[in-house]
């Protein structure tokens, strides 16, 4: 076989780079600029549903990892709900080995490709990072986590994590979310027959219904199920736990242990006047249409979507941005999010704001729908909206916003999406009368994240009433944990 020069050349560049990084002082290594992801331009991506992100380039990954200083306690992983092996996958990315870097990132995290696309590492790992102090640019751990496992995925040298022999205890996932596929890949490294039902046709949960194609693509959700697959894990759709089957049919089929990752899809709305008119959505209907449903490739798939000039969205966390930069792609002229807060509160990520006021996004921050009109038909046609200012702070922390007396005006609008938050799912509870609820719907747990039924466990917004992938993540490793230690004994 005749020798690939070329890829001679490049091994013998990466041996080089390698050597050449591993002589770098701590000093030498703080003076290299944090690499920068470059973006789609915002006036073409705005028009559809093409990845905003780029992803890095291998150098600049090297180069990035080049900047991890270290530390004898790297609290990057004490900052990281699911504790990855941060310092353990950055050091083999600085050597320029990528696929022994996505090994040693699958032996801690699930759902690497999706981890780095979004996870809010700037308020986990990377705030955690001692460039901090230095007052420097932390090491971009999310850019360096999404190129390993991207670089892995089209390599088509793709591992498959290294599992126990089966011991011939079968235990059941109730949700394929970011919580229910971690549970799932844990247990099945310790051998045991894991089965996840999945109330939908497709799987993933808030993963697919949730997050739009032009934050993460469904092909990468898709990678991440299959290497599940690939360790054992059975999948079965359409199937309602507490309906389709019951528990105790589960039990009686040998399931020892369960764990409840169906989350918080049940809409919140404000519960003002109008607010029941046609066109007026919740985000996760808005959402699920779009994403789950394809409606934004209507007439190819069959979920039609309103077309509107004028879609206003009433919130300010990362689902109201997800919606209304969604609206904007179908075809708004003005796409606007209405906030009864500063910016300043808006607890949606830092990069989805940018994103969107890069896109032609309206703000109207400290502000606050109060009614809706309709035409003759039962068609929101406008919304009544009153100025807000901040008061003191409230039990969340945040200063409270008050009304402005007198301020009232009036927007014309063709569709309303209220993302206001969400509650749990209550089928399960309604399904397990004896299991212990708060009295917001949520599944009490104990440190183990078992809940008050042995044998069953919980996390994710089932529990915590609405959160990110990666706690939901979290709480599925320590379930995870807990399940084992509960089987074990």
């Amino acid at each position: 076989m005749p020798v690939d020069y070329k890829e001679l050349k490049k091994d013998r560049a990466r041996d080089f780079r390698a050597e050449l990084r591993a002589k770098l002082s701590a000093k030498e290594r703080t003076k290299t600029e944090r690499v920068v992801m470059s973006e789609k331009p915002p006036m073409e991506r705005n028009k559809g549903f093409v990845e905003v992100n780029n992803g890095i380039a291998e150098e600049e990954a090297v180069r990035e990892a080049g900047r991890c200083l270290d530390c004898p306690t790297p609290t990057c992983i004490s900052g990281c709900p699911v504790n990855i092996n941060i310092p353990g996958f950055v050091k083999q990315v600085e050597k320029g080995d990528f696929l022994e870097a996505a090994k040693v990132l699958k032996s801690t995290n699930a759902l690497p490709a999706v981890c780095g696309r979004v996870c809010p590492q700037e308020i986990q790992c990377e705030e955690q990072c001692i460039y901090n102090k230095m007052n420097k640019p932390p090491v971009a751990v999310g850019n360096l986590e999404r190129f390993t496992a991207d670089y892995e995925r089209e390599s088509g040298n793709i591992s498959v994590p290294e599992v126990a022999a089966p011991n011939g205890i079968k235990v059941g996932i109730v949700g394929s979310g970011p919580g229910g596929l971690t549970v799932a890949g844990e247990l099945a490294k310790l051998g045991y027959e894991v089965t996840l039902f999945e109330a939908l046709h497709e799987y993933g949960g808030v993963l697919v219904y949730g997050i739009p194609e032009f934050r993460l693509p469904k092909a990468i959700v898709r990678t991440e199920i299959n290497n599940l697959e690939k360790m054992g894990v059975k999948f079965v759709k359409n199937f309602i736990v507490g309906r389709t089957a019951t528990f105790d049919d589960l039990k009686k089929e040998g399931f020892k242990a369960f764990y409840i990752g169906s989350g918080a899809g049940l809409p919140r709305f404000m519960n003002i006047p109008g607010e029941n008119l046609i066109n007026i959505f919740s985000s996760n209907e808005y959402l699920t249409r779009v994403n789950l449903m394809k409606a934004y490739k209507f007439p190819e798939y069959d979920t039609p979507i309103v077309e509107a000039k004028t879609v206003i969205v009433v919130g300010g966390g990362n689902t109201a941005m997800d919606s209304v930069r969604t609206a904007k792609r179908l075809g708004a002229e003005r796409s606007i999010i209405i906030y009864r807060r500063s910016e300043k509160e808006m607890p949606a990520r830092v990069e989805e704001i940018k994103h969107a006021k890069e896109e032609g996004i309206e703000f109207l921050n400290l502000n606050n729908p109060i009614e809706y009109i309709g035409d003759s038909e039962g068609r929101v046609k406008q919304a009544k909206v009153q100025k807000m200012e901040l008061g003191a702070p409230d039990d969340s922390g945040r200063r409270r916003p008050v009304p402005v007396k007198g301020s009232e005006y009036l927007i014309d609008v063709d569709v309303v999406v209220v993302g206001v938050g969400v509650s749990p799912n209550p089928l399960i509870p309604q399904a397990l009368p004896e299991l212990e609820v708060t009295r917001w719907g949520t599944i009490v747990v104990g440190d183990d994240m078992q809940t008050s039924i042995p044998g069953i466990f919980a996390g994710g917004d089932i529990v915590r009433g609405g959160a990110t992938v990666i706690l939901a993540m979290g709480d599925g490793k320590k379930a995870a944990d807990g399940m084992h230690k509960y089987l074990s004994e």
